[in-house]
């Protein structure tokens, strides 16, 4: 069965590119200036004020991947580094080249992607006026989505849905963070120019998710006996 690990990450619009209307209504429920410039932070956690900066694609099983990545008004020539091809491109191409791989993939693999991920690079594509060519939400138990954070947390059946990073850590796998960079840095990343850094550090989350997978599917998943 052919699988791809797949990871994004986003930035949020400026707030003050907003109309009137829609920054009112994000503000709706903030009392302070704290509670505003909370609002104003998180504009990249949604597709309707953020947009995809960066997606990765890794196959788990040959440690090939892609990784598309915006880099506005720089050149940056495609490059292979670590069995991953880089290429540049706008959000729309980014979305485009990903709905033509993931449609070879019989079933692929996120941690979180469930309520991040495949929602955000549906509603974007959608912005962006691009068809799917799968379903990305199949069904949760038997679909050919497995997203990590739901197999390690039962499902919800555990209390609290810790990171990448603390299951990283945990299992005794490099995390992603380890050099630093976290996805609240994407934000700042983006606005300085340092574009190969979020790519790189994209690529990152895609081999911690396959260490992870691997640790899943050797001491959690269960086997009936043959």
């Amino acid at each position: 069965m052919s699988r791809v690990i797949f990871d994004i990450e986003t930035i949020g619009v400026d707030f003050d590119s907003l109309e009137p209307a829609q920054q009112e209504y994000l503000l709706r429920y903030a009392e302070t200036e704290e509670e505003e410039e909370k609002v104003k932070d998180s504009l990249a956690l949604y597709p309707l004020t953020g947009e995809i900066v960066a997606l990765g694609m890794l196959n788990p099983d040959t440690l090939r991947g892609v990784m598309y990545f915006q880099a506005p008004d720089v050149e940056i020539e495609p490059f292979e580094e670590g069995g991953i091809k880089f290429e540049t491109g706008t959000e729309r191409e980014i979305l485009e080249r990903f709905w033509d791989v993931i449609k070879s993939y019989d079933q692929f693999v996120t941690f979180n992607g469930r309520t991040f991920d495949c929602p955000f690079i549906m509603i974007r594509s959608a912005i962006n006026r691009i068809k799917p060519t799968r379903e990305l939400m199949p069904n949760r138990y038997n679909g050919p989505h497995i997203d990590l954070l739901d197999q390690l947390t039962f499902y919800g059946a555990t209390r609290r849905r810790f990171s990448l990073d603390m299951w990283c850590r945990a299992f005794g796998i490099e995390s992603p963070k380890a050099e630093g960079i976290t996805g609240q840095d994407v934000q700042r990343l983006f606005r300085e120019g340092r574009y190969l850094e979020i790519a790189r550090y994209c690529v990152r989350d895609l081999f911690a998710t396959k260490e992870l997978l691997f640790h899943w599917e050797t001491y959690l998943k269960f086997r009936p006996s043959q």
